[in-house]
């Protein structure tokens, strides 16, 4: 019989992570931890890590979501359950739990090893592309961040904008753009939302001089017929992010798609509902010619490892993945995912900490 248990770690950060939502100090994940009876020592993991202003299941009532999940699936007395069967049994609402229980099932089914796919970086034989993401804050913070990726040898950058003075902002693009050209360094920006659709697009402009490869969300969610005209106009490739969140209905997906014909799609796993609803994502973009690229979102290593994988799933050589946020804490699960010249790789060989 299956038996589903779960367990829970505040995670701190390195430093207080500054976003267009307010400054982070902690960030809580939820483990899921599935056995089977039959073979004890075998275990599969998943987190559930929603987050706040964002996730449609963070909140109060969380944590009793994940009891109240734990507690119906053993009193199902299960002999099997594969993650295909997980959106079902969550419900909907909550795909930071579809998305854990849908790991934890990979998982065990794997052989509890945390290798939820076979493929070229699950077997650690080939690394995924990851750009290095610099998070808002005062500008000397960020000035530092800047200098730590680049010595890091990264080749693409992501910067978290919306935050400062934007004539300050322009300023820390200047001095990238002085010291690694766009032959060497790709540049991705972030607004979050910040940008009133009556300023947009000139601030777009202003952008588009130091040779910015995307934007994501320029404007606010919920304004469909703005961000399709934006997009039809802008000098800068525009990349959907929280316009995903709250559309689990592939209808509603594809209508998205086909008004604002986006010129990418940042997909996370936590927040749109898991493995399935991922690719689901994936394939509704490739059909309509749609770039597309994963991102994790603040999960511990254990969800990290989890989105990675799905990643390994697809080529996406030569263009660089959001999946560097491992690094983000000093109290994280310690696995063998490892970050080194822009790229993750993963150590099939390597130990994992117990996440509960």
């Amino acid at each position: 019989m299956l038996q589903l248990r779960f367990s829970q770690r505040a995670l701190r950060f390195n430093f207080p992570a500054r976003t267009s939502r307010g400054a982070l100090a902690e960030h809580v994940a939820y483990y899921l931890q599935l056995t089977d009876d039959a073979i004890p020592a075998v275990a599969g993991w998943g987190e559930a890590a929603p987050l706040a202003g964002l996730s449609p299941d963070y909140g109060p009532d969380f944590p009793d979501a994940v009891a109240q999940l734990c507690a119906r699936f053993n009193a199902g007395a299960l002999a099997t359950f594969a993650a295909a069967e997980a959106p079902a049994f969550v419900g909907p609402g909550l795909p930071a739990l579809t998305f854990a229980l849908e790991t934890a099932a990979l998982d065990l089914a794997h052989g509890g090893r945390r290798q939820l796919y076979d493929n070229a970086f699950s077997r650690g034989e080939a690394a995924i592309p990851i750009n290095g993401l610099v998070w808002m804050g005062d500008a000397e913070f960020m000035r530092e961040q800047i200098r730590q990726k680049l010595a890091a040898g990264y080749s693409c950058l992501k910067l978290k904008i919306g935050g400062l003075d934007f004539a300050t902002e322009l300023a820390l693009l200047a001095e990238i753009r002085a010291v690694a050209g766009p032959e060497r360094l790709t540049l991705r920006v972030d607004a979050n939302g910040a940008f009133a659709p009556a300023e947009a697009l000139g601030k777009m402009a202003q952008l588009a001089a130091f040779h910015i490869h995307s934007i994501e969300q320029p404007i606010a969610a919920g304004q469909g017929a703005t961000l399709a005209a934006l997009c039809r106009t802008s000098p800068i490739p525009i990349a959907l992010d929280e316009e995903l969140i709250n559309l689990p209905d592939s209808t509603q997906q594809a209508a998205l798609l086909d008004e604002v014909r986006p010129a990418y799609i940042v997909l996370k796993p936590t927040l749109l509902g898991g493995h399935a609803a991922t690719r689901r994502w994936i394939a509704l973009a490739e059909a309509r010619g749609i770039g597309w690229w994963i991102t994790s979102a603040l999960e511990s290593n254990v969800g990290l490892n989890a989105v990675a994988q799905l990643t390994g799933e697809y080529d996406v050589r030569g263009f660089p993945q959001g999946l560097g946020t491992g690094q983000l804490y000093h109290n994280n699960v310690a696995a063998p995912l490892h970050i080194g010249h822009g790229a993750l790789r993963y150590d099939p060989a390597g130990p994992w900490e117990h996440p509960g």
